[in-house]
């Protein structure tokens, strides 16, 4: 056993480390000015070109090697501190086509073209302006101060993560090739179901995967009044909607949790008039492998006997687009980063939150090979948050237009649990 005064030494040498509210309230005020800045002028995915300049300049002023363009609009900044760890720390560039009803006086105005050409409104709904914000911030912080550590800092601003396609993008532009290949890969996500100045944490499976499957039942058209003389795809749509209900209820074991919503239905243009084809789009969503594949199985064997029973003139068409792999936060990594947190935050600060059915390509960087960890900031203002909980209200989520986080807890919190990260992954390498 340690003397008592070795160990209280050795505690002391590890908060001495940290970064003190002092030191996060001295970048505050830049920081903040970033985030309303972003906030004001969001950009979609894979246009986010004005924001990848703001990002990648302020990384140069702070002595970053950076490089732009990477998978599209991505920004790679690369801090060099002897020998040491490569560390990477992802943040997100895009924002989604929403009208804001905030009402904030820097509120998002921006109209702009879709891809398909359509005029959309444009938000950070899901408060990837947050993180940008506090990733610049921590830039700064880590930059300012390298007597506090050893290594290679890696600062990623990935594009297009509201469509799953930047980290992939990235990945295939060499992210991991052309630059050091880091040995941790670490990000926030602010939460709107957490307090300001707490910290949720998911070791093991914490984001799922996520499907877009789209069927098409094929029937023979006809008079509504004459059911007799036609096959009626709404039926076998109505039918085979209900009976995948009993995929997840009935065919998967209650461990393995899963989700089948049918969002969309469309077929017919009249009243008296049974069309020839339905088409129906769901989304589905898994974590293991396993099960997603039992789930597409199981939908296609469902359509095929609906199709069958009902006489169908050819068999449903039934495909299926992977919008996103599961996210794996390494066990041993979130829990060694969860510890670090908690002597900073205090326990009570710092929890073990529910995995979540939400889905998004943070994923892409575990499973290329790095052990890799997503952690989440409470965005709710804690007395919001207090009276919603004792009142039952239901407060907006991300990707709402009344989406507003508790800017500056949030934004300070942030800075402090990233810096935290960082700092120990550098300095307990061996852990």
């Amino acid at each position: 056993m340690r003397p008592l005064i070795v160990v209280l030494l050795l505690t002391l040498a590890v908060s001495a480390q940290n970064f003190t509210q002092a030191d996060i309230d001295a970048v505050y005020p830049g920081v903040e000015a970033l985030y309303i800045n972003l906030h004001e002028h969001p950009e979609l995915s894979l246009h986010e070109t004005n924001t990848a300049v703001t990002l990648a300049d302020a990384l140069r002023k702070l002595g970053f090697e950076v490089t732009t363009g990477v998978g599209g609009t991505g920004v790679v900044g690369i801090l060099k501190n002897g020998n040491g760890p490569t560390v990477m720390l992802r943040t997100e560039l895009d924002a989604l086509p929403v009208h804001e009803d905030t009402g904030l006086p820097y509120a998002s105005h921006v109209v702009t073209k879709d891809a398909a050409g359509n005029d959309v409104p444009v938000m950070h709904a899901c408060g990837h302006d947050i993180h940008m914000s506090s990733w610049v911030g921590t830039a700064t912080l880590m930059s300012r101060n390298r007597d506090r550590w050893h290594g290679t800092l890696m600062m990623v601003a990935q594009p297009a993560e509201e469509i799953g396609a930047g980290a992939p993008a990235m990945l295939k532009d060499g992210l991991f090739t052309r630059f050091p290949k880091p040995s941790y890969v670490f990000a926030i996500h602010d939460d709107s179901g957490i307090p300001a100045g707490q910290l949720g944490f998911i070791p093991g499976y914490a984001l799922s995967n996520a499907d877009s499957v789209d069927v098409t039942f094929y029937g023979k058209g006809g008079h509504g009044a004459m059911p007799q003389t036609t096959v009626d795809p709404i039926v076998m749509a109505a039918k085979f909607i209900v009976s995948v209900q009993t995929i997840v209820s009935r065919e998967l074991a209650p461990t393995d949790p899963a989700v089948i919503t049918v969002g969309s239905i469309h077929g017919g243009t009249k009243h008296n008039i049974i069309p020839n084809e339905v088409h129906l789009q769901l989304t589905v969503r898994s974590y293991r492998e396993e099960v997603r594949k039992h789930i597409f199985d199981s939908l296609k064997r469902i359509a095929d006997a609906e199709a069958a029973a009902a006489g169908a003139p050819k068999p449903p068409l039934i495909t299926s687009n992977e919008g996103g792999h599961a996210t794996y936060n390494d066990p041993a990594l979130t829990e060694r980063i969860a510890a670090a947190e908690k002597r900073v935050l205090g326990d009570a600060n710092v929890y073990q939150i529910p995995p979540k059915m939400v889905s998004e390509d943070f994923s892409e960087y575990g499973i290329a090979g790095v052990p890799s960890s997503q952690f989440f900031v409470g965005a709710v203002n804690p007395a919001k948050y207090k009276e919603a909980m004792a009142s039952g209200e239901t407060l907006p989520s991300l990707h709402s237009s009344t989406f507003a986080p508790d800017r500056e807890p949030t934004l300070k919190t942030a800075m402090l649990v990233e810096t935290t990260a960082l700092l120990d992954l550098f300095n307990n390498p061996a852990k």
